[in-house]
């Protein structure tokens, strides 16, 4: 089901898009074939287990740290929790991830002072959207020192696919202003991506957008929307010598 949007075309393995995005930093997002990476959906938790030891060996490193993802603005530091309940991850290294089917995965790469790379991998849904995960993201980053921030949005569902009602169209507009807009049939629905890059950019902080495409639109990649319960796709951040 490809109504025509633009995406990039699958990168290696297991990642729909994937690129040294600074010297020692890589930013991938991941596609179906890579297998479901949630626990809380499919009902196979060896094969999440599998899955995800496929990618970090992919990536070349031991391990992702992943959340237990609620659709809040809740930001922890990696390593503080072995499976923290967050919207956002944050490090000083740490490969990162973060799991969608729908929602806008968001990645964040800069610097510290002492050279250290500033990550984070934030899940911006909806509700966590209007809870201001992004915006929150960005702050505790530069809290603690961060530089130079810049954003990869990776592939979620788009304004033409993501119909809602009306009220909810209109109350998350007066939230998030940008996000209201009509599907391609005509009726009501939002546009996270927009409302992503319009918060980003309210934070001073540079989009970049190659990695987008509508994961309703493309097979390759999982869709709540399109088939609920089927799996969840990555976005990722690690670092590298």
């Amino acid at each position: 089901m490809n109504r025509g949007a633009a995406a990039a075309a699958p990168a290696e393995g297991p990642f729909w898009w994937r690129r040294d995005v600074r010297p020692g930093v890589t930013v991938a997002f991941t596609h179906a074939g890579a297998g479901n990476l949630a626990f809380h959906v499919g009902g196979d938790d060896d094969g999440v287990r599998r899955h995800r030891d496929a990618l970090a060996a992919a990536a070349g490193v031991p391990s992702f740290q992943y959340m237990s993802q609620v659709h809040g603005s809740e930001t922890v530091w990696a390593g503080e929790d072995p499976a923290p309940t967050a919207d956002a991850l944050l490090s000083r290294g740490e490969p990162l991830a973060v799991m969608v089917a729908d929602c806008v995965p968001v990645v964040l790469v800069g610097e510290f002072d002492d050279g250290r790379p500033a990550l984070a991998a934030v899940h911006a849904g909806r509700p966590g959207l209007v809870a201001g995960v992004v915006p929150e993201a960005v702050a505790r980053l530069r809290e603690a020192g961060a530089r130079g921030l810049e954003a990869w949005l990776g592939p979620s569902i788009c304004g033409r696919c993501y119909e809602v009602p009306a009220q909810m169209r209109d109350e998350v507009e007066a939230a998030v202003p940008g996000t209201a807009t009509a599907t391609g049939w005509g009726t009501p629905a939002l546009d996270l991506p927009a409302g992503v890059r319009d918060q980003l950019a309210r934070a001073d902080v540079a989009v970049h957008r190659e990695a987008e495409a509508c994961t309703y639109e493309h097979e390759e990649l999982f869709s709540h929307r399109r088939a609920p319960g089927v799996g969840r796709i990555a976005g990722l951040v690690w670092t590298h010598a």
